[in-house]
């Protein structure tokens, strides 16, 4: 950690070592080098005066990047890509003079971006497939157990712990949908010079459209992509910015609300987030267990929504065939984005792996507004036995009306009390108590998940086990 200079938090507490091996300098310069290197040899290998020895020096000096050097060149040239250019010729001399032979800036800078984004949604995908499983785990565990519904907020008909659940776990698998999707479209800028008319290699191959065909398929396979873009400016679109920023947002959008909910249970002390026999909820109050987590989830999601903007501002204001206003942005705004969900998929691992349900709690509020969840079971009862459904519905709102009011009061609720002694219903207090069993208004709760997670079955065998530990 740096403590005389900034650092993003991001970096300092949150994100993934992987991740921010991903994002570091040294990944994406070396990927520079690399393709570099590729070039190289798809020229070596279409006829141009590149030599296997320049190739196999190339290669011997990808990873040692003289820093120090670069930054005094970029000083003096004010280019980033012509200092690591000059940086690595110096290290590979005999193949200094066709380093980066017919290509633009935008054949590094955009084609390292595409490889490195390729490889974090690869796994940003391989943690939210591992919260996918632990939810899927979670509901099928607790698809029967009947828990107060809430609408607006306000209590409602019964539902399961299991089924809010899978509600959660439906809007997850909706993101890796639409993740796969933008990851499957994902392509290579390729080697198209200043334009993207590629008129630097038909001079170089003398006219030989085939030839660069041939040359951008040859860097396509060495990175393991299957097709440049099929026409292209002098970058790559910046649509697809948006459409990676959007994929991860929609994470975001999923995850702030799985820790909004979970905030307000732990609020209710139904369902919480682990807490640590060492853990300290408050410098001041030694009694609190903060849901810190979930609220740490809902910040970062808040910030990752919000960084999806810039991509699409970004992707709307590029002049013709490229500006560079663009560039400082994405500087920041596209590795901070991968950075959050990262993050935020860390502690939703952490979370999802050790929930706990609070069950008599849980009971005890099912209990406490059971007698007004039933009243529609026994005006039904009430009728088959001749009463009259309007009349009993009178008599059934103004009781309730009562029985809430005590209970504001600090009393108990006393509404079957109450409704047993109207004769409209023809039922004593026994009779209306034996429908007061929650199993019976939770509809097909427990039926609901188990058909959803055996759907996602397939989709569940791919999870791995991943580090679902948090530093801070």
């Amino acid at each position: 950690m740096s403590r005389d200079k900034y650092e993003s938090p991001l970096s300092s507490r949150y994100a993934s070592e992987y991740m921010l091996g991903l994002f570091s300098a040294d990944t994406r310069y070396q990927t520079w080098r690399r393709l570099w290197v590729a070039l190289a040899r798809a020229e070596h290998e279409l006829g141009l005066p590149v030599s296997a020895e320049q190739i196999a020096e190339l290669e011997a000096h990808v990873t040692d990047i003289d820093y120090d050097f670069v930054a005094e060149d970029e000083k003096r040239v004010r280019h980033d890509v012509m200092a690591h250019v000059h940086a690595y010729g110096k290290a590979a001399p005999s193949a200094a003079g066709i380093i980066h032979l017919g290509a633009t800036s935008c054949y590094v800078t955009d084609n390292a971006d595409m490889i490195i984004y390729r490889d974090a949604l690869a796994y940003i995908r391989a943690e939210l497939l591992c919260v996918i499983k632990n939810l899927a785990a979670f509901a099928l565990k607790y698809k029967d157990l009947p828990t107060l519904g809430y609408t607006h907020y306000q209590p409602a008909q019964l539902v399961t712990v299991g089924k809010r659940a899978s509600l959660w776990l439906q809007d997850l698998v909706s993101d890796l949908e639409e993740l796969d999707f933008t990851a499957g479209r994902l392509k290579l800028l390729g080697c198209r010079g200043t334009t993207g008319t590629e008129a630097s290699f038909m001079d170089l191959f003398g006219g030989d459209g085939e030839k660069i065909d041939r040359m951008n398929e040859m860097i396509c396979e060495q990175f393991g992509f299957d097709s440049c873009f099929d026409v292209c400016g002098q970058t790559y679109t910046r649509k697809t910015d948006s459409a990676i920023l959007n994929a991860l947002s929609a994470i975001a959008q999923s995850a702030y609300k799985f820790g909004c909910d979970m905030r307000l249970l732990q609020h209710d002390r139904q369902v919480e987030e682990p807490f640590e026999s060492t853990q300290i909820g408050s410098s001041a109050m030694a009694y609190k267990r903060n849901p810190m987590r979930c609220e740490r989830i809902c910040s970062l999601s808040r910030y990752l929504m919000a960084d999806g903007a810039n991509a699409y501002m970004t992707a709307s204001s590029q002049w013709l065939e490229r500006t560079l206003d663009d560039s400082a942005n994405r500087r920041i705004s596209m590795p901070e984005g991968f950075l959050c969900a990262d993050s935020i998929l860390r502690l939703m691992m952490n979370v999802t792996s050790g929930m706990v349900v609070n069950e008599k709690i849980i009971g005890r509020t099912v209990r406490e507004y059971l007698p007004f969840i039933a009243t529609e079971n026994l005006l039904m009862e009430a009728v088959k036995r001749g009463g009259d459904r309007q009349k009993l519905h009178e008599v059934i709102r103004q009781a309730s009306m009562e029985a809430t009011a005590k209970m504001k009061n600090g009393e108990g609720c006393d509404l079957i009390s109450s409704l047993s002694k109207h004769p409209e219903f023809g039922m004593t207090e026994d009779e209306m108590n034996s429908v007061l069993d929650p199993s019976l208004y939770t509809g097909r709760c427990g039926e609901q998940v188990e058909r959803y997670v055996k759907k996602l079955a397939p989709v569940i065998a791919q999870a791995k086990d991943m580090d679902s530990e948090i530093s801070v």
